[in-house]
């Protein structure tokens, strides 16, 4: 298997938690963490097989002493890439309850443009076992990754991060 590079953001919460429950459950040899905020285009184009992880907009964000996240610096960067050849799963932190219509968005306008820049998403997730209104994340019974909720849902956390894994690293190994 190529190494996996396991790119999150923002450090420092849910988003980093998950992303080291991720990394607990992967052989160390087979995988390297980065921050979002410390990486550019160029590492994580270096990679084959990506993980990628990041939270949708919360309440905590609305306020003018957060103007942006580590994912809207990076964003950018990733738009000018060609990921042709690139298998690339995402996972989203959201919350199914205060914001039901717009749980995971994020993962929803990442996988976006994972496709528009020719990445092979894998790692979708059906939508059973969930509770929300709306998500750009969710189409035809599934998520496009893997969708938690650490607010109200910490619990099934793990196991839907090991049952995610079944899925995403046989991928990763053709």
């Amino acid at each position: 298997m190529s190494k996996i590079g396991l790119f999150y953001g923002p450090e420092g919460g849910n988003v980093e938690n998950v992303a080291k429950v991720i990394a607990s459950k992967i052989d160390s040899s087979l995988f390297t963490l980065h921050k979002v905020k410390d990486a550019d285009a160029e590492l994580l184009s270096s990679y084959s097989c990506i993980i990628l992880g990041l939270s949708t907009l919360g309440k905590h964000n609305w306020s003018s002493d957060n103007s942006g996240n580590d994912w809207d610096n990076f964003l950018p960067k990733l738009k000018g890439l060609d990921l042709k050849g690139k298998k690339i799963a995402i996972f989203g932190l959201g919350d199914h309850i205060a914001y039901a219509d717009f749980f995971v968005d994020s993962m929803g306008d990442l996988a976006q443009i994972i496709e528009q820049t020719g990445g092979n998403l894998i790692g979708k997730v059906s939508g059973d076992g969930y509770e929300f209104n709306e998500s750009r994340a969710f189409d035809d019974g599934e998520f496009v990754g893997l969708p938690l909720d650490e607010d109200f849902e910490s619990d099934l956390t793990d196991k839907r991060v090991s049952k995610w894994l079944e899925i995403i690293l046989p991928e990763f190994e053709k």
